[in-house]
């Protein structure tokens, strides 16, 4: 079973997620903020990062950066998760080290086949 790290800090985004996740037979394990994301991740590597990228303290941008950086966590696929939909937030989330970009709401009928397609590319 594929663990995925949830970097939300909203509860309602981050047990909508776990609902998703748990029903397609993943293991969601939780972080409100970046400082927890990166207690968890000294601990444990989840196989896929979900990242919202406006979170309180370190943010979204600045915590992928800091996993590329890292080469225990520069591999693990990330896929930004975020209600900005503004011009130009996907590829600033790609060019901090995101590999895909996900508006909120997400599409539930599409969102576990890219999660899938990610994890994948990792075996």
């Amino acid at each position: 079973m594929a663990r995925i790290l949830v970097v939300e800090d909203s509860p309602m985004n981050r047990r909508i997620l776990e609902v998703l996740l748990r029903g397609h037979g993943y293991e969601p394990v939780e972080a409100e903020d970046g400082n927890q994301a990166l207690e968890i991740l000294a601990k444990d590597r989840p196989d896929l990062i979900l990242m919202d990228m406006q979170l309180p303290g370190i943010d979204g941008y600045e915590l992928t950066r800091r996993l590329r950086a890292d080469p225990e966590t520069r591999d693990i696929p990330i896929i930004a998760v975020t209600a900005n939909a503004m011009a130009g937030d996907d590829r600033k989330a790609l060019e901090a080290g995101c590999d895909a970009y996900v508006p909120k709401p997400i599409d539930t009928r599409t969102f576990p086949d890219l999660i899938q397609t990610y994890l994948e590319s990792q075996e």
